[in-house]
């Protein structure tokens, strides 16, 4: 009993992980608390010295804040994660076809190169128009420093939380062809792992080399172990903790052990499995990440104490510049390299979807969060710096998933309305009794029977919406004062000779065959 009990919980809480949008929504909600608990008098104290209370493992240098925990240790888990779905993706899924996905990998990396470019020109021209003189910028709390120093923040507002954009698009995209959250997968996959490589090459200092001999052995045992028919997982759990130590103390940020040992993960189905083990071990882990790991990171990320939370923050050098670059850096660079890629490269986008149908989606990649939180804590050494960078990411995210949340649910709208037109119009010439009759000789008597039942509620709400009589409705009203026919009624309701079908076409080229031109008097 109480181990059906526990099997139903847990099923329950894999269900809400795999939500996007319960995910996404519970990362914001902790982000949202942890700037509201270290800003309040009441409890700025004591969240304060919960996070720098420091945690120490004996005969090590493992000695951090919780705070840091959160940002080194639980954040691991969601690499590995992410390193798990870059293998199964570059092995089996949209990756796996390097043609398909060239378009969004190509926006990918044009999606990381405009925001650092944007990012640059704000500092730079406070450097030289701001009230701190040629060559510094003053920041929000007042302080004067140089425009070098406040540069070393590029690279905050390249990446995109994967999560919380599928969770935005999970909401308001309702109705969206799958072929726009592939593309946005697939780049959101693509811009993990740029991250990833960034975090590696700019923000490690590396130390002794012995350490990077202790990583790869490592590496070496975890691929044995993970191959083997009976998986002896606690050797496997001691592997993957010693990888994440040597990383540490080869001062390569640890959580990039999770990426390492994820991608020496199977992908493929062994022994007759049912499913691959990457994807197997990264259900299993998905609750942890989404519902333990990403939530208490996200709560200390966002936990900055500002002295003055006043309008003077969204005019500092820091924060507007990473707002800027995040909200219209993101999709310039998405957009223009689609373009180039499609125009002027001979790339293909998926079937159905033209360039300008991805600005919506261009526009929630723009939500950065997790990893630009965690770059804004490496970039900047100095705390005030730090939390300014940090806050930028809030409000830049925030305003990005308003953005796109506008943006796709204008979108989706018109695409279940289209939807909707296309099942009226097929059921009509289904009711008529062949798709591809004469449309004139069906349609003689200016009326067509169809049955409601075979229509989706969407397709009968907009087929009401559409055939209401009454005065209010401009089309029906100015063709019923000019005395037309009820065919042509019916033929311009139903779209039958609307643009771009071929068909359409057809029908309208033998309907003005058929029909004898007028001569007009004096002609």
């Amino acid at each position: 009993m109480a181990k059906a009990a526990v099997t139903t919980a847990w099923g329950r809480i894999n269900r809400i992980a795999a939500s996007d949008k319960v995910s996404g929504l519970v990362m914001l909600g902790f982000a949202l608390a942890g700037l509201l608990l270290a800003n309040i008098p009441a409890s700025a104290h004591v969240f304060e010295a919960i996070a720098e209370y420091h945690v120490g493992i004996p005969s090590t240098n493992l000695d951090l804040p919780i705070g840091h925990w959160a940002q080194d240790g639980l954040l691991t888990v969601f690499f590995l994660v992410v390193g798990l779905d870059l293998k199964q993706e570059l092995t089996t899924g949209s990756l796996s076809n390097p043609r398909a996905a060239a378009v969004p990998m190509a926006c990918a990396v044009g999606g990381m190169v405009v925001p650092p470019l944007l990012f640059l020109l704000v500092s730079t021209l406070f450097s030289y128009f701001g009230p701190g003189g040629v060559g510094n910028a003053v920041i929000a709390t007042g302080s004067v420093l140089p425009s070098t120093e406040i540069a070393q923040g590029w690279a905050v507002p390249m990446a995109t939380d994967i999560a919380f954009s599928l969770a935005v698009l999970a909401l308001f995209a309702k109705g969206l062809p799958g072929s726009i959250r592939a593309f946005l997968m697939t780049l959101a996959t693509v811009d993990d792992l740029l991250a990833v490589i960034i975090i590696a090459v700019f923000f490690s200092s590396l130390n002794d080399w012995y350490w990077f001999v202790g990583i790869i052995v490592c590496a070496a045992i975890w691929s044995v172990l993970v191959k083997r028919r009976h998986v002896p997982w606690p050797l496997v759990a001691v592997v993957g903790i010693l990888a994440w130590v040597m990383m540490f103390e080869a001062g390569v940020h640890p959580t990039l052990a999770g990426v390492l040992v994820g991608l020496l993960t199977p992908a493929r189905e062994m022994y007759g499995e049912s499913t691959p083990r990457a994807e197997r071990y990264k259900d299993k882990l998905q609750p942890f990440s989404a519902l333990l790991a990403l939530p208490i990171f996200a709560l200390f990320a966002t936990g900055v104490r500002f002295e003055a939370l006043s309008p003077r923050m969204l005019v500092s050098p820091v924060v507007l510049g990473i707002v800027i670059a995040l909200v219209a850096g993101k999709p310039i660079g998405i957009m223009a390299t689609a373009w180039i890629s499609t125009h002027l490269a001979g790339l293909n986008l998926a079937k159905g979807l033209k360039v300008r149908d991805l600005f919506p989606a261009a526009c929630a990649c723009g939500i950065g969060f997790t990893v630009s939180f965690l770059i804004a804590s490496l970039a900047y050494a100095d705390s005030e710096l730090s939390g300014e960078a940090r806050f930028g990411v809030l409000v830049g995210s925030l305003l990005s998933a308003a953005v796109s949340g506008v943006l796709l649910s204008r979108q989706a709208r018109r695409y279940r309305e289209l939807n909707a037109d296309r099942e009226i119009a097929e059921a009509a010439r289904k009711a008529a009794g062949s798709r591809d009759i004469d449309v004139e000789q069906v349609l003689a008597d200016g009326s067509v029977t169809i049955s409601m039942s075979d229509l989706s509620p969407e397709a009968v709400a907009r087929y009401k919406a559409r055939h209401a009589q009454d005065p209010s409705d401009p089309q029906d009203g100015a063709e019923e004062a000019a005395g037309a026919k009820p065919a042509r009624r019916m033929r311009r309701r139903l779209g039958i000779f609307r643009r771009g079908g071929e068909k359409g076409h057809q029908a309208k080229k033998q309907h003005h065959a058929r029909t004898p031109k007028r001569r007009h008097p004096g002609r």
